[in-house]
């Protein structure tokens, strides 16, 4: 079985890696192991261990056979062994000086007659009988369920796991009591057609077969790495202060997690520096009682009846306090310890409200920008319209004061019959006149792009002598060019005259009196 990052090939082992099913990842076997010392030269290859660790039912069964063989076998291999009757196949695991450790770790002796031996490297016809009697494990799992329950047996069957060449068949089973089961091997000899053994194990080597995902998030270590497992009670959970709750620290097999003994021989070395009999202090106020021991910061909790609160004493303070209740002295306060947590304090950003603070003002100019290139350089949007001015009458308009009047010499020279506020009844008076556009220096070029610029400066004489033939030709009209909206600016009376009032000029105050 080869993992997904390399491929499978039809033999079984990785096409890709060529590692013969030593995949680094652990995924080509469940109970993968690393030989390190496979590449490693010795000096007397001859007295090498000549024993090899074979897997069956990937990685879920491991057993150790003699290689009576002049053949080489590497890991991942596929080979035919002596069996129940008959021939049995099977994965190699492991080899070289890395199996007599594990001979030596499980109490085997090397030399012993009851190992059986390996006869061959396995052919196409070995592999096809194991895959058909393969097949063959799931539906009698089944079967011989259903038979159990029929003969209320308090059992149940885990796994079962068949011979290559069908002879005989294995039924794993867990029980908690003990269960006679000799009807029930009739039965499934009869049945099924094979030698039954009936082999009962415990809730965690089942947990092992099955596998699945721990709450670390990690695959099971019974079904991954562990192979020994260690009594495991509910001591080693108060040891490191941990709550008695029995759903978490169950695992999926019903039973209290191995990994609760991982970290029980640290706790306990820390632990000798406390106390053992300060379960119970007393002081002044009342009794204290031992809620948790801190092996980290060396400080040990204790609480009263009268309140929640806990108190953190220091190890020696304890044992002071201890000493002096031995010989009836009572304290009068705890002594507690400020604990000061080195954890950052997280600062909570504090409500702002940005409404209003985003101004789309640019994203409006860039729009408008793009949509007057859209339509081209011959049309123009209304606001340039608005700001163009006249070509004649803009440019020779004379200057003005600051105060908005004309100078003194202009208006007279401007003065004439044509220009009178009586000849011209439709024009509108001064306070609803519009406002005139800025005025131009001479000089400055013109602000529109659309306006031709000036060719030549006229001097004040010539714009002052042509300003009063102009208006008598046009009789007061407004040249071609002049925009509608621009109405003619009434000329204005002499100094001499009677005072104007604050709006209105004197002309338009006497014929509004009329």
């Amino acid at each position: 079985m080869g993992c997904g990052s390399c491929g499978t090939s039809k033999d079984g082992a990785p096409g890709g890696c060529q590692s013969h099913g030593s995949c680094s990842s652990g995924g080509c076997n469940r109970m993968n192991v690393h030989d390190w010392l496979a590449n490693l030269p010795f000096s007397d290859p001859e007295s090498g261990c000549r024993m090899i660790e074979i897997s069956f039912n990937n990685g879920s069964r491991k057993d150790y056979f003699k290689n009576t063989t002049t053949l080489f076998f590497e890991k991942g291999d596929m080979v035919a062994l002596e069996g129940v009757s008959g021939f049995d196949i099977g994965s190699v695991n492991l080899t070289g000086e890395l199996v007599r450790l594990q001979l030596k770790k499980n109490n085997i002796k090397e030399e012993s007659t009851d190992i059986k031996r390996i006869l061959r490297r396995a052919n196409e016809t070995d592999l096809n009988k194991w895959k058909e009697t393969k097949a063959r494990e799931k539906e009698v799992m089944i079967r011989s369920r259903a038979i159990a329950k029929q003969l209320r047996l308090e059992m149940k069957v885990a796994e079962v796991e068949i011979q290559a060449d069908g002879r005989k068949a294995t039924f794993f089973y867990i029980a908690d009591d003990r269960v006679d089961f000799r009807e029930l091997i009739k039965i499934y000899a009869g049945e099924f057609k094979v030698k039954v053994e009936m082999k009962q194990i415990g809730a965690r080597q089942e947990a092992g077969k099955v596998g699945g995902i721990g709450s670390c998030g990690r695959e099971l270590c019974c079904s991954t790495w562990l192979t020994d497992f260690k009594s495991v009670n509910t001591n080693a959970a108060r040891y490191q202060n941990l709550s008695i709750n029995q759903t978490k620290l169950s695992g999926q097999c019903g039973r209290l997690k191995c990994c609760l003994n991982y970290e029980l021989d640290t706790y306990l070395d820390a632990l000798q520096h406390f106390p053992d009999d300060c379960e119970m202090i007393e002081v002044a106020r009342s009794r204290a009682f031992l809620v948790k021991k801190d092996i980290f910061r060396n400080l040990m909790w204790y609480t009263m009846p009268d309140s929640n609160k806990q108190y953190p004493l220091t190890i020696e303070r304890v044992k002071k306090i201890k000493s002096l209740n031995q010989q009836g002295i009572r304290p009068e306060e705890l002594e507690t310890v400020e604990v000061v947590s080195k954890k950052p304090v997280e600062i909570e950003p504090a409500y702002a409200d940005v409404v209003g603070q985003i101004s789309l003002k640019s994203l409006e100019k860039t729009s408008r920008k793009r949509r007057d290139m859209e339509r081209g350089p011959q049309q123009q949007p209304p606001q340039n319209r608005n700001n163009q001015q006249p070509d004649n009458r803009t440019q020779n308009r004379p200057s003005q004061n600051r105060d908005g009047r004309e100078p003194q010499k202009n208006r007279d020279a401007q003065r004439s019959p044509q220009s009178s506020d009586a000849n011209k009844p439709n024009q509108p008076p001064r306070g609803n006149q519009q406002q005139r556009p800025p005025q131009k220096r001479d000089g400055q070029a013109s602000q529109n792009p659309g306006q031709p610029e000036r060719q030549h400066q006229r001097s004040p004489q010539n714009r002052n002598e042509e300003r009063p033939r102009q208006k008598s030709e046009g009789q007061g009209q407004r040249p071609p060019n002049q925009r509608s909206n621009q109405q003619q600016r009434p000329p204005q009376k002499p100094d001499n005259r009677s005072q104007p009032g604050p709006d209105l000029p004197a002309d338009n105050k006497e014929e509004k009196n009329n």
